[in-house]
């Protein structure tokens, strides 16, 4: 079982454009794809799920959907504190949360508060979240401490760069799993997935649910990790 599994959710837009429907029915009906994805990885003992929810590149889409995902996220946050208190879920945050407006801000440190003290699994948003970003951010903290001498530069390692990182307390991804069968990252915990196992799968991310989770685990278990060993 792996300890930390991360997921690109795509293929929202994809599954309304199939229904003839706007775009956001699309984010709307993905919720219950996270709901679901939630609750099976806690009660089998997954410890860590990150889901990539916004992108900083999504800030370039049309603003009405960047809205009405806004107003999604905020909803979400707010009517799912008791179902993840039940189920025992702590909730993080990673990327350029400054950037979300402020009732999504706002919702979001309540809505951590009030699962602070849940101790199952941790559910990790990457919200308005780029790999680039976050390792440009890590290494301007890193120089800014070098310049004023606070550290040698010769002492700068993948363990201080880590460190710096938004996941800082938080395993590397033992599996990635990206749906609607595209082939790329997306700018996605680029550090930290270095390792991660990769599990593709065709399914469009508002149909994902018990059995497409159950399965990519299983690809999962099938495979060797050497880590760059034999």
């Amino acid at each position: 079982m792996p300890t930390h599994v991360a997921i690109i959710m795509d293929g929202n837009g994809r599954w309304a454009k199939q229904r003839h429907l706007p775009r956001v029915e699309g984010h709307r009906n993905g919720v219950e794809s996270v709901r679901t994805v939630v609750r099976v990885a806690g009660e089998i003992g997954i410890k860590y799920l990150t889901l990539y929810a916004f992108s900083v590149e999504n800030w370039n889409r049309p603003k009405d959907e960047v809205d009405t995902l806004m107003k999604y996220l905020a909803r979400y946050l707010k009517n799912e504190i008791g179902e993840l208190n039940k189920n025992n879920v702590r909730l993080e945050a990673i990327g350029q949360i400054y950037r979300l407006p402020e009732f999504v801000q706002k919702q979001l440190e309540k809505t951590k508060a009030a699962l602070a003290k849940n101790n199952g699994l941790t559910l990790v948003l990457a919200l308005s979240y780029g790999g680039r970003a976050e390792i440009v951010e890590a290494a301007r903290a890193i120089g800014e401490k070098a310049k004023q001498g606070v550290i040698d530069p010769a002492e700068i390692n993948e363990q201080m760069i880590r460190q710096h990182l938004y996941t800082q307390h938080i395993p590397d991804p033992d599996l990635l799993i990206r749906t609607s069968g595209e082939m790329r990252v997306s700018n996605f915990l680029l550090w930290q997935i270095s390792y991660a196992e990769f599990v593709v799968t065709p399914t469009l991310w508002p149909e994902f649910r018990k059995p497409q989770l159950f399965e990519a685990l299983e690809e999962y278990s099938r495979r060797n990790r050497r880590f760059g060993g034999l």
